[in-house]
């Protein structure tokens, strides 16, 4: 089993980039993918959101896409919210060193100005959104014919944002020698019919979380009245410090940070009416402690990585229990523990109560200040919906190996546990189907 990167053919300079970074042992996504990316195969990759997908292929990406001509990039990075696009151009950056500048994002909410400037004096890695960047190619600033590297990250997001008929267009643009990989948290039907008309002879690695790097999450059900709610959220910042808590519309996010605000909370709000130095600028204010809430919607869930985030708080409950997990996945990372409180009014209990069932997460409400039924458990997967399994009320799941990855406090850390090659437990190589035709 491999202890380090060099271990898994990472080449030197690499290593070292990583070991600046405090980053020493491969996650289970990244021992059990990147030796068949460094080696040019496909790859699906199945792992949880926040497992360390990004180095995963960012790896063989910055080590295979070099030598860009002007407006022909080499490699590129298909995302599905803004806030990711700048995530992962930011990972690839330190992994290119002195290339950093050779990898840009592209997403809307920004001017075209500086994108055409840089692919104009050639950039090696593009790392989009679907529709900024097809607005690109259709003015003719890049072509993509000769991208051999593409990567599709989060690939059942853009499905549900309904992405994939872009991501189709825009990959049929590309060389027809492409090395495709594919990072995806659920593999949904939509996504599987992009793998079998894109990708070729795919490895397939389905990784679970490593128990050590998944804290214990408490999932709480308050009965709350809806005046009562924003008091209720300004509690749980006082106790726990900070959060983010969700909304089901941009209004609604925008009203309830002003109502934290005037209730003494220092809360900033996200949404994709915001323009992206809005965005930003909210991130940055929450990352860094100058506000203690990010009132967000469901454009958070996915994309947006905060440390050590101790508590979720769901203002308006989803509908959908997919969406409840990948809201509450912002806490109960990296072995930290997290609370999820739902605010549940009249209105929505009959939601609240199916997610529940879902879920398997524990039935009926709470009184604020009464007893409570909170369930803890291990963070909660897409796996979980609909078989009612709400991780075993604490029991961990099966993973790879403990131990921690070591890394210098620094924001976006890459933090986790030490890595599984595949075959060994939280690493699951699931064989090679037969061969896709490729589509030209």
């Amino acid at each position: 089993m491999s202890s380090s990167f060099a271990d898994l053919g990472v080449p030197a300079r690499l290593v070292a980039r990583l070991s600046e970074q405090g980053i020493d042992s491969p996650f289970p996504i990244q021992a059990a993918t990147i030796p068949d990316a460094l080696a040019g195969r496909d790859v699906c990759g199945k792992a949880p959101t926040g497992s360390g997908k990004t180095l995963a292929f960012g790896v063989a990406l910055v080590t295979r896409a070099t030598g860009a001509a002007p407006r022909r990039p080499r490699g590129l990075v298909l995302v599905p919210t803004r806030e990711l696009a700048a995530q992962v151009q930011g990972e690839l950056a330190m992994l290119a060193g002195d290339r950093a500048k050779r990898i840009i994002a592209i997403y809307g909410g920004t001017g075209y100005g500086p994108a055409r400037r840089s692919l104009e004096r050639g950039v090696d890695i593009v790392v989009a959104c679907p529709g900024r960047l097809e607005d690109l190619v259709e003015q003719g600033t890049l072509r993509l014919s000769d991208v051999t590297t593409v990567v599709l990250d989060e690939a059942d997001r853009m499905a549900d944002m309904g992405f994939l008929p872009a991501v189709r267009r825009l990959l049929d643009q590309t060389s027809p020698e492409r090395q495709v990989l594919l990072f995806s948290a659920t593999i949904g039907t939509e996504v599987e019919s992009i793998i079998t008309r894109y990708q070729r002879d795919p490895v397939r690695h389905d990784v679970i979380a490593d128990a050590s790097s998944v804290g214990e999450v408490s999932h709480v059900f308050w009965r709350a009245q809806r005046e009562n709610r924003v008091g209720l959220t300004a509690r749980l910042v006082t106790e726990h410090g900070r959060a983010v808590v969700f909304c089901r519309t941009k209004r609604g996010a925008d009203r309830v940070a002003r109502q934290l605000h005037a209730a003494g909370v220092d809360a900033v709000a996200i949404h994709g009416d915001r323009t992206q130095s809005q965005r930003e600028r909210a991130l940055s204010a929450f990352s860094s402690g100058k506000a203690s809430v990010l009132v967000a919607t469901d454009v958070a869930a996915r994309g947006i990585h905060v440390d050590d985030l101790p508590c979720v708080v769901h203002f308006d409950p989803p509908n959908d229990p997919t969406d409840y997990v990948h809201r509450s996945g912002r806490t109960g990372r990296a072995g930290n523990t997290g609370t999820v409180v739902s605010l549940v009014t009249d209105e929505s209990t009959g939601i609240v109560r199916g997610l529940q069932r879902s879920l398997g997460l524990p039935q009926g409400l709470d009184a604020p200040d009464g007893p409570s039924t909170a369930m803890t458990t291990t963070a909660l997967s897409a796996e979980d919906v609909g078989r009612g399994n709400g991780g075993g009320g604490g029991q961990r799941r099966p993973g790879a190996n403990s131990g921690r990855n070591r890394r210098k406090s620094a924001p976006g850390g890459h933090r986790g546990t030490q890595g599984a090659r595949a075959g060994a437990p939280g690493a699951r190589r699931t064989g090679r189907p037969p061969a896709a035709k490729r589509s030209r």
